[in-house]
């Protein structure tokens, strides 16, 4: 209050200044809306654009033969088959591995603290190590998984001599004049490798045993055709090679789609991990206080009330996880390596290939055709991940339980 009674706001000058402040802040009210709205805006007209140009050079190249052929020197007869099995495959190996491991981990991390000093230090350690994981570059994780999972460390030997197999059945095989692949079964793969004799029999390709003309040289290769199409040279060396049956595994796992598997389940894992976290902080702790006054234990609580609540923030991160594993190229560009694989994966021990790989092979390829190949990739790839995507949300919203 002044000497005239009136406070400092009732002065006309302060009025007048007041009111100029809130006509400001509300004008910088409404443009940082419209700027945010403006933002978003262009992001989204961005995206249906680049979208729009991938559907528009791709969707004219999709056919059968380009979703089941394998790469092919002629863009008219290239296909994405192999690249297509081998990223389903990583990423179904990637995800049955990485959400169970992720979600256990979230929930020994909130729901059962340490409460110890030391297991405290110890609970806040790699915490802060999940945190710091989440941000390292993916290459990073290629060449971890290169030590870890192809080689090893090393500590097995050779990966082309593998210290345990199981499920593989070795064979010598040889090539005939005729241009037949005959093999011989192998019963010790530290055996010497067989050369031709005379009088031998070998299977072909059907398994039948078969009789075998060995000749001393080319020269001396019988006219008839029929004697021809089984005739060998005599002393020549066969090549060892492994049929593996779709159980196959081997120690160490060298480049395989096993390997790659692992190796995404490393680069998703922090984000499964602290987006469960945050899915089992957001459950009211009024929901475990109430099972703790019904008596029920810990586990019964996590089990029946705490995860049934949490599970659409941890299908959420599930699907994060996963757009991220399809999409990279970097970890799995070091473990694989190979672009030109002819088949998908029979088994886990398999050589593999992926859509990111094989797109960018075709987009640095200056010919138009194979730049428009490249596109029809993008188009598979966005369907696989949509695929993906739709069955963790499927998943969240049938599994999900209402709680008050």
């Amino acid at each position: 209050m002044t000497r005239t009674g009136k406070t400092v706001s009732d002065h006309p000058l302060d009025s007048l200044t007041l009111k100029a402040e809130s006509r400001r802040r509300e004008f910088l009210d409404r443009g940082f809306h419209w700027f945010c709205i403006a933002t978003a805006a262009m992001s989204v007209v961005i995206l249906f654009v680049l979208l729009g140009s991938v559907l528009w050079q791709g969707l004219s190249q999709l056919s059968w033969n380009f979703l089941t052929h394998y790469p092919e020197a002629n863009p008219a007869l290239a296909g994405i088959g192999p690249a297509i099995g081998g990223t389903i495959c990583v990423c179904l190996i990637c995800g049955l591995l990485s959400l169970p491991v992720g979600v256990a981990t979230a929930v020994f991390l909130e729901e059962f603290p340490p409460k110890s000093k030391l297991g405290r230090k110890v609970h806040s350690f790699i915490q802060l190590n999940i945190t710091n994981l989440a941000g390292v570059p993916s290459v990073v994780y290629g060449i971890l998984g290169l030590t870890l999972f192809v080689t090893m460390f090393g500590w097995f030997g050779s990966t082309s001599e593998p210290a345990l197999e199981i499920g593989g059945k070795y064979y010598d095989q040889f090539f005939t004049a005729g241009e037949k692949v005959l093999l011989l079964p192998v019963d010790d793969p530290g055996q010497p490798v067989a050369t031709v004799q005379p009088g031998m029999k070998a299977m072909n390709s059907s398994g039948e045993w078969v009789d075998v003309t060995v000749v001393a040289n080319r020269r001396a290769l019988p006219s008839d055709p029929a004697l021809a199409e089984y005739a060998l040279i005599l002393g020549r060396e066969a090549g060892r090679i492994i049929k593996p049956a779709p159980w196959y595994f081997r120690v160490p796992f060298g480049r395989s789609v096993l390997a790659g598997g692992l190796t995404l389940m490393l680069v998703v894992l922090p984000i499964v991990i602290i987006s469960s976290q945050e899915a089992i902080r957001a459950v009211p702790g009024s929901l475990r206080e109430a099972g703790l006054g019904l008596a029920a234990t810990r586990w019964q609580i996590v089990r029946n009330v705490t995860l049934p609540a949490a599970i659409p923030g941890i299908m959420t991160g599930a699907i994060l996880a996963m757009s991220r594993a399809i999409g990279e190229a970097a970890p799995i560009l070091i473990l694989a390596g190979a672009i030109f694989i002819t088949a998908s994966p029979g088994n886990l021990m398999d050589g593999f290939t992926v859509l990111p790989l094989q797109i960018y092979d075709w987009a640095g390829r200056p010919q138009h055709e194979f730049h428009n190949l490249a596109a029809a990739g993008i188009v598979v790839l966005l369907m696989i991940l949509f695929a993906f995507n739709l069955v963790a949300v499927l998943v969240r919203q049938f599994t999900q339980k209402p709680l008050s």
